[in-house]
């Protein structure tokens, strides 16, 4: 009989029991001058011993404003000092950091806050196209008229205090600036009583996942769930503190919160974020200028550090190492990350929001060809099993779903029972509805999705999501949405729709409906109307036809992939 596709982590370094709170104080004793980060777009730069004064000094001010142990505080932010102070600050006062994606429009933005009950929210002024004061006067327009710390607003009934970023000031907002004020001894003694009485199982982050059912759920995540996830993420690729980070990706994401800012802090390592969001030029300059020996990225961003124009002008021989991850790397790419980039020891990385999030992760010491087909082997503390459509564990080389259980597993969709039942079973495996395989050395290859999902440039998309909002179209009759390939983003969403009865509607009449209401990830990039759905005989819309039919007419091909 053939080996079975199960396999479970090393626990030969034990988990850390630690809330992120304590740990964070002991690393910062323990290294107080070396530098913990550098954010070149504000031209700032903190040791970990100013990262902790600043940090204290924001988990104080939260304090003052009357928040509460288990309160929600939202950040809403591109990368910058203030997310990481406000990670850290909020952890330590015992407060729930609620993501929000920075893509997010208004209609987003209100249903997280009030499906969690934010009672803060912390937000950047603006970015490129997005103003995000005033989509938030938009939803409480009681704002104007408010005290900071007083909000009554109807749509967001929780919601009393936003803070904002910059020095401007806006009516109803507290400036974050204002949070930095250095506590008194009472108040420090306050904080470290309240570390005293938190625990590393307790709720500390919300990160929202699209979801198969329409609206995004809020995966709950522990102290003991991400600090651990961040440290063994970490050894993988051989942190030490003498590392220095660069992190393009998204701090709203598990890849930049997690696996960049508590990996860097498990090992004493600096953080460097070139820009506020992806600048492939901003990249190269970090890298270049201060040294950096890591580098994270999804494979788009891999794509546009390595094509850009003025590539071959930057010396980017300090790298050795870094995690690719977000969706599948094509094979021609992790050669030349590589070679191009002089990261030997790249590693490639899986996981999902609810499992905090990396489960496989490849070795530094692992084959090219290990690299590139696999995404690698289970982490430590970590079980995985590959199983069918009855719950059977598979042998290796077939295809099943890939489920995993341990520390990392989520505590649980915010606020919904039933949907945390539907993905976490009564033994605590994490069904991830991503269909792989394992061969016998436990490599494990993710061959494609169970669920509906689309993978664009990293983001999570389910077309379900897409649909529903776009059914609120009034001239829009029925809409199928399904993701197709791309060589930039690895797929681009594609809607079919079928228009009301005697309505006339153009690409166009569709996108502006969508712009400001859905992130422009969520926007189709292909619109086609039609009069029907490839149907099966029970009446079951057939999307596989749908995708095949849209990318013969487009001549799209699949890229072949690790």
């Amino acid at each position: 009989m053939s080996k079975l596709s199960h396999a479970v982590g090393a626990t030969d370094v034990p988990l850390i029991e630690d809330t992120i709170g304590v740990y964070f104080d002991n690393v910062c004793a323990k290294y107080p001058i070396h530098e913990a980060l550098v954010s070149r777009h504000q031209d700032d730069r903190l040791t970990y011993g100013e990262l902790k004064r600043r940090v204290d000094a924001v988990a104080c001010s939260l304090m003052r404003l009357g928040l509460e142990k288990g309160d929600r505080v939202a950040i809403w932010s591109q990368n910058n000092v203030e997310w990481l102070l406000t990670q850290y600050a909020t952890a330590k006062a015992g407060l729930v950091l609620v993501n929000i994606n920075p893509a997010y429009r208004r209609a987003e933005l209100e249903y997280a806050i009030n499906k969690v009950g934010c009672r803060a929210l912390i937000l950047s002024p603006a970015f490129k196209t997005s103003n995000y004061i005033e989509m938030v006067e938009d939803l409480a327009p009681e704002l104007k008229s408010a005290a900071p710390g007083a909000l009554k607003a109807a749509k967001l009934p929780t919601l009393q205090w936003v803070i904002r970023m910059g020095d401007a000031r806006t009516p109803g907002m507290l400036n974050f600036g204002e949070l930095l004020t250095p506590p008194n001894l009472d108040e420090k003694e306050s904080l470290a009583k309240l570390g005293a009485t938190l625990k590393a199982d307790e709720p500390i982050n919300i990160q929202f996942t699209s979801g198969t059912t329409g609206m995004p759920k809020g995966a709950t995540l522990t102290h003991r769930n991400i600090l651990n996830n961040g440290f063994f993420v970490g050894e993988a690729i051989r942190l030490t503190d003498r590392d220095r980070i660069c992190v393009p990706v998204p701090l709203y994401h598990c890849f930049g919160m997690v696996m960049a800012n508590l990996g860097a802090l498990t090992h004493g390592a600096a953080l460097v974020y070139p820009a506020e969001a992806f600048d492939p030029l901003a990249v190269l300059q970090a890298v270049s200028q201060e040294r950096c020996t890591t580098l994270y990225g999804v494979p788009t961003m891999f794509i546009g550090v390595l094509d850009h124009p003025e590539f071959s002008t930057f010396d980017v021989s300090s790298l050795r190492t870094g995690i690719m991850a977000g969706s599948p790397c094509p094979i021609e790419v992790m050669k030349r990350v590589i070679s191009q980039l002089h990261m030997n020891e790249v590693t490639i990385a899986y996981g999902m929001t609810e499992t905090s999030p990396v489960s496989t992760q490849t070795g530094h010491d692992d084959s090219l060809d290990r690299r590139v087909s696999t995404v690698g082997r289970v982490q430590p503390h970590v079980e995985i099993k590959i199983v069918d459509s009855d719950g059977n564990t598979v042998p290796c080389g077939t295809p099943g779903e890939f489920c995993t259980r341990g520390y990392s597993i989520m505590r649980g969709y915010w606020g919904d029972i039933a949907k945390t039942a539907e993905a976490v079973d009564g033994e605590g495996w994490m069904h991830t509805g991503d269909l792989a395989t394992m061969d016998e050395d436990g490599y494990c290859n993710i061959v494609g999705r169970i669920k509906d999902m689309v993978i664009r440039g990293g983001e999570n998309v389910y077309p379900r999501e897409i649909e529903e909002f776009l059914y609120r179209h009034p001239k829009i009759k029925d809409v199928q949405v399904v993701g197709l390939p791309d060589k930039k983003y690895g797929e681009e969403l594609c809607a079919w729709i079928i228009p009301r009865e005697g309505e006339t509607l153009s690409e166009q009449d569709v996108r502006d409906f969508c712009k400001g209401q859905i992130a422009h990830y969520k926007v189709p990039r292909y619109i086609k109307f039609v009069d029907g759905f490839p149907m099966t005989v029970t009446g079951k819309i057939q999307k596989f036809m749908i995708r095949d039919q849209m990318k013969e007419e487009l001549g799209l091909d699949e890229a072949r992939t690790a």
